[in-house]
C-alpha cells in the first residue's frame, strides 16, 4: 500500500464516527441509549450504564395504588416469561408515572429486570437496541419518559412500527413503557373535530384524529393518572415528612404551609408534595 493511500485512509478514519464502546452489562441495572455527536446521523449508538440509579420504592408512592397494581402485574408477567403488554402511562403531571417504572426496577432487578432509557429523538434506533438485547437473559424495559410528538417525526414512525406494524417485532425479552401528559401522545386541536362525520347515530372521527389515536392504541395497556384532591395531597406530604424523619406532630404543624406551597406551585401533585417535604424537613431539621 502506497504512502498516499495510507494517508488518505487515515484522513477518512478521522471523519468516521468512533466505534461505540462495548456494553458493560454488569455495571448497572439501568442503561441509557447514547449517540455519538458531531457526525451526520449521530453515528452509532451504544448502551451506557447509569452510574447513579434513582432507587425509588413503590411503597413511597401514595394515592396511586390501583395504577401501581396494574403496571406491576404486567411487569411480573413479563419477568416470568408470560405474555405481557407494552404500557402507556398518561395523565396529570407529577402523579408518579415515571416513579412507578423506577420503583419496579428497584423491586425486581434481582429477578433480572433492566431498564433502558431512550430519548424521543433516538427512538429510530429501536431495531438496533432490540438486536443488542435479543440474546440476553435479562428482561428489558425500554423507557420513554414524558413522550410527546408534534407530527409524523422519525421517532413517531419508528415507535409505531416497533409497537405493531412491521414484519419484524421486538424480542421476547423487551417491552416498551412510556409516560406522557397526553393520552394520545400528540397535541389535539379543535379544528380536527370538524372532520368528524355523523352517519345516523354513529360518529366517525376524521383522518387526523384517527392517525393520532393509531399510535397510542398500539400500547396494550393504558394506565391513567388523575390530579390529587387536598386530602390526598396532605397525606402524601405527611408520608414524605415521616420518611424524612419528621415526627407526626411536626407533620400536622406543616399542613398550612404545605397548602400554601401547593397554591404557589399551582398543583397538588405527588411531586409538589415531595418537594415541599424536603424543603420543610431541611429547614426544621436543626430544631429537632
Amino acid at each position: 500500500m502506497s504512502k498516499d493511500i495510507r494517508e488518505l485512509l487515515e484522513r477518512l478514519e478521522q471523519l468516521l464516527p468512533p466505534a461505540p464502546p462495548p456494553t458493560d452489562w454488569n455495571a448497572s441495572i439501568a442503561l441509557r441509549w447514547r449517540k455519538a455527536s458531531g457526525h451526520k446521523g449521530g453515528g452509532q449508538g451504544w448502551l451506557q450504564p447509569v452510574r447513579y440509579v434513582h432507587r425509588m420504592k413503590l411503597s413511597d408512592l401514595q394515592g396511586i395504588g390501583p395504577q401501581i397494581a396494574k403496571v406491576e402485574q404486567n411487569t411480573r408477567q413479563f419477568i416470568e416469561g408470560r405474555p405481557a403488554n407494552n404500557v402507556l402511562l398518561t395523565g396529570a403531571r407529577g402523579t408518579g408515572k415515571s416513579s412507578i417504572v423506577k420503583g419496579l426496577l428497584n423491586k425486581y432487578h434481582k429477578q433480572g429486570l433492566r431498564l433502558i432509557e431512550v430519548e424521543k429523538n433516538n427512538l429510530v434506533d429501536l431495531p438496533e437496541i432490540t438486536d443488542q438485547v435479543a440474546g440476553r437473559q435479562e428482561r428489558f424495559l425500554v423507557f420513554c419518559d414524558d413522550l410527546t410528538f408534534h407530527g409524523a417525526e422519525d421517532g413517531y414512525i419508528a415507535l409505531k412500527v416497533a409497537l405493531d406494524g412491521s414484519i419484524s417485532t421486538t424480542s421476547e425479552n423487551l417491552l416498551i413503557y412510556a409516560t406522557s401528559n397526553r393520552r394520545h401522545l400528540m397535541p389535539e386541536y379543535m379544528q380536527e373535530n370538524l372532520e368528524t362525520k355523523y352517519v345516523g347515530e354513529e360518529i366517525h372521527p376524521g383522518e387526523t384524529v384517527e392517525e393520532k389515536i393509531s399510535l397510542s392504541e398500539r400500547f396494550g395497556l393504558w394506565v391513567s393518572f388523575y390530579p390529587f384532591d387536598q386530602d390526598e395531597y396532605l397525606e402524601i406530604v405527611a408520608h414524605w415528612l415521616k420518611t424524612l424523619g419528621c415526627l407526626a406532630k411536626e407533620a400536622e404543624a406543616a399542613r398550612e404551609e404545605a397548602l400554601q406551597w401547593s397554591l404557589q406551585r399551582g398543583s397538588r401533585s405527588g411531586r409538589v408534595a415531595y418537594q415541599f417535604a424536603r424543603d420543610w424537613a431541611g429547614k426544621h431539621a436543626k430544631n429537632r
